[in-house]
């Protein structure tokens, strides 16, 4: 379920902009367009920590091959066990493609 507070027309379009990209080279482009370089990279390292705790490294290893605090790691680790299973979908998904 989405976040009603979330949930608008602008929202949406967002949405359906990243759903349109089809190859990897195209997604660099948008988010290079789309984000400043700080921002692509915020969320590029949300990423991977979501993925290296959901493989089960502790938070020592993964400050140290992210560069990551301990309070991003924390927040991501929330996400996981409590938020909206996004990280969750995209995951799994990512798993069965390789």
């Amino acid at each position: 379920m989405v976040n009603p507070k979330l949930r608008d027309e602008q929202n949406d379009r967002l949405c359906q902009a990243v759903l349109s990209l089809k190859t990897v080279e195209e997604a660099y482009q948008f988010f290079e367009d789309i984000c400043t370089i700080g921002e692509l990279k915020a969320l590029s390292q949300r990423m991977e920590v979501a993925r290296m705790l959901s493989e089960g490294c502790t938070y020592e290893s993964i400050v140290e091959t992210t560069g990551a605090s301990t309070a991003t790691i924390s927040r991501v680790k929330r996400c996981l066990n409590y938020g909206a299973d996004g990280y969750q979908l995209v995951l799994e998904r990512m798993k069965k493609k390789k």
